[in-house]
């Protein structure tokens, strides 16, 4: 997966330093875990920051309130649409253009109120208290307590009269799913996304073990799937690298590949790193590039944690002259439509128009990445995004224009969880909505497409 803030997006401005700070005077309970959100999700909508860097830090802010923070930004960005369409009603004049970050006080109020187990006078006061804490929305305090008490009494009527799929949903995103997988499933994966993510975990072996330790699961790919996630950096086997956050769609594109131990193997466009690090897991020789240093620091230093090595190159993977490569894999710069469950602000800060531009780099980075598989190697493709023309369509009009490439499909020589996902053609799709077994917090997982070519000796 690779972060929705690419530059080729050309869609999100440099973002500004609003970082938070906390009053002078003693705050009440909460309060500051509420200023982040409101905050953070200021940044998000009017500055197009992704959600990863919305929150900048508070100092002294205690972990519980800051996963609190986080809570509400993401649940109201996940429900952005139905807490507008909420709220509009209650503004007959609309928003005033005076006070911008009044919108974000409302919504993290508004979200609270409907969304989270939240007293409802908790969430009032202290989004009263947001507003008097900021010049541009003192004025307007006493709205927002008249707001969002109207939301106590009438949203939970307004909420049933709405459906999720139109509100929750942008239009675009919408109709292009209908068109590609049908209303039904387009309805389920949109389903899926209004609840958190599920922590998945790679492991460095054993995951029987680990998935005990961790209170986890073995999922079918041999992911871990933590049911009882406290934060990350305390659970068992951290500090020491045993295991690393991975989706569990995103440790597919590895797995075809097969058995890489000792063969040199190029991770394009590489950062954070999830994939790297699986492939020196497994005894590959690894060169990782990625055109962002800053990125490739954070894959340093993951690798650090995790004892494990690989040659890191700071380098655009569209001219990146290395090799030759036993195998590449390229996941590229995408949409990332596939990860909105764990990115909701991605529906907001995208466009259709994105489609384009990035299926524009994804070509030239598919070439150059077959150029550097030697006669006989493979090629692995893949993105988090669930717009055919970021999947399908790309290896359509690769094999269309490169004779020296033949798709190797995918099946049950795979394994019994790669096999489950493969589409017709051959290659492998999997869709937010699939594997949904009850519990919310145990089901779904990204939406990824993958392709293995071989070039022809």
């Amino acid at each position: 997966m690779k972060a929705p803030s690419h530059p080729a997006s050309g869609r999100r401005p440099p973002a500004r330093d609003t970082r938070p700070s906390a009053p002078a005077q003693k705050s009440p309970p909460g309060f500051n875990a509420r200023l982040l959100a409101a905050d953070g999700l200021d940044r998000v909508l009017r500055a197009a920051t992704p959600l990863e860097d919305a929150m900048q830090d508070m100092p002294g802010l205690e972990a519980r309130d800051r996963a609190l923070a986080f809570n509400i930004l993401a649940t109201t960005l996940r429900r952005l649409g139905t807490l507008r369409a909420v709220i509009r009603p209650c503004l007959t004049k609309g928003l005033p253009t005076s006070a911008p970050k009044l919108e974000a006080v409302l919504l993290v109020g508004a979200a609270q109120i409907l969304f989270m187990d939240v007293p409802d006078h908790a969430a009032v006061g202290l989004s009263v208290d947001l507003a008097r804490s900021d010049r541009t929305t003192a004025g307007f305090a006493g709205l927002v307590n008249a707001v969002l008490r109207r939301i106590t009494r009438e949203g939970p009527a307004q909420l049933a009269a709405l459906d999720p799929f139109v509100t929750d949903v942008p239009d675009w995103l919408r109709r292009r799913w209908i068109a590609a997988y049908g209303e039904d499933k387009a309805r389920a994966i949109a389903a899926v996304l209004l609840s958190p993510p599920p922590l998945d975990v790679t492991v460095k072996s054993d995951p029987d073990d680990w998935a005990a330790r961790l209170s986890g699961e073995v999922l079918p790919t041999g992911s871990i799937r933590i049911l009882e996630a406290g934060p990350v950096r305390a659970l068992p086997g951290f500090d020491d690298g045993a295991w690393w956050v991975q989706d569990a769609a995103a440790a597919l594109p590895v797995k075809l590949l097969g058995d890489v131990a000792g063969l040199h193997v190029a991770d394009l466009c590489a950062a954070p790193g999830g994939k790297t690090a699986q492939l020196a897991a497994a005894g590959a020789r690894v060169t990782a590039v990625d055109r962002s240093p800053e990125r490739l620091k954070r894959l340093s230093e993951n690798l650090h944690r995790l004892k494990l090595s690989a040659d890191v190159v700071a380098a655009d993977a569209a001219s990146f002259a290395g090799g030759p490569f036993d195998a590449v894999l390229l996941d590229a710069p995408c949409t990332a439509t596939g990860t909105l469950r764990r990115h909701p602000d991605i529906a907001w800060a995208k466009g259709e128009g994105d489609i384009a531009t990035l299926a524009a780099l994804q070509s030239r980075l598919l070439d150059a990445a077959a150029n550097l598989v030697k006669p006989g190697g493979l090629l692995v493709y893949s993105t988090c995004s669930l717009e055919p023309e970021e999947g399908e369509a790309q290896i359509a009009a690769l094999l269309a224009r490169r004779s020296d490439l033949e798709r190797v499909p995918v099946g049950a020589a795979d394994g019994e969880a790669v096999a489950a996902f493969t589409t017709p053609q051959g290659d492998l799709r999997t869709l937010p909505c699939d594997w949904v077994r009850g519990e919310p917090e145990r089901s779904g997982l990204d939406g990824f497409f993958a392709a293995r070519l071989r070039k022809r000796d």
